[in-house]
């Protein structure tokens, strides 16, 4: 388990402790999280037992959490924080796809569930969105019954002037969800692309961006070999 590291400026900086067995993988999470304002990466763990003391020494404001440790699952590492006291919240990252895993995540109230293997783009939209729900729930003023609603729904942004991430043009966001509206079926980013004219790289930010904000389903498609082919759809 690595310390935490010195940081100066950074008042609004969103803590993350990276939780994984594999110290490559925990590498490669680490540099990816560390490319998204305002995420920092505070510490490392490679065991449940860790993961535990690294919260009680760092205090994370969210941990990327593994499930297959070597000492213990990973769900059973939340009620123990929980337990403790910590309240930061846990986005898990793990090749578990068993839809137990995925319904016992969701009862232990993770923000978010990404499978491995996975791109850059995938975390990045989901650190976004992750981002933009925290903020919103740190600045909401309850007034009555449609403030609750609306925090509770995580309030999904819509692709208006001022509404979209860093980067993204509500231009470029018209044109894929043209796309996907008009779509006869599923599209793969790749496709989106073609459709578009845009990089397949952008399209998929832009997929995923509108999968995040709930407007758009995802499919995967397997082939013989290799990672399953995601599809997206416009949500009706």
């Amino acid at each position: 388990m690595t310390g935490r590291e010195e940081t100066s400026g950074t008042p609004d900086a969103i803590d993350v402790l990276v939780v994984d067995d594999d110290f490559m993988v925990a590498r490669v999470h680490r540099a990816f999280v560390e490319r998204v304002s305002p995420f920092r990466v505070v510490g490392v763990a490679s065991s449940g037992r860790q993961a535990i003391d690294a919260v009680d020494e760092l205090r994370p404001d969210l941990v990327l959490l593994d499930l297959y440790l070597p000492d213990m699952f990973g769900l059973d590492v939340i009620p123990r924080l929980r337990t403790a006291g910590h309240d930061c919240d846990v986005m898990v990252i793990s090749a578990a796809r068993e839809a137990d895993t995925v319904r016992g995540a969701v009862r232990h109230g993770v923000v978010d569930y990404l499978l491995k293997p996975f791109e850059f783009e995938d975390l990045r939209a989901r650190l976004e969105r992750y981002a933009a729900q925290r903020g919103r729930l740190l600045t909401t003023v309850v007034r009555g019954q449609a403030d609750v609603d609306r925090v509770l729904a995580g309030a999904a942004p819509t692709p208006a002037a001022g509404g979209l991430p860093k980067g993204m043009s509500v231009e470029t966001a018209e044109l894929i969800e043209r796309a996907l509206r008009t779509a006869d079926g599923t599209l793969s980013a790749t496709e989106c692309a073609t459709l578009t004219g845009v990089s397949r790289v952008s399209a998929r930010r832009y997929l995923e961006y509108f999968h995040t904000t709930g407007n758009a389903d995802v499919s995967l498609r397997y082939g013989v070999a290799g990672r399953p082919e995601r599809r997206y759809s416009w949500r009706v």
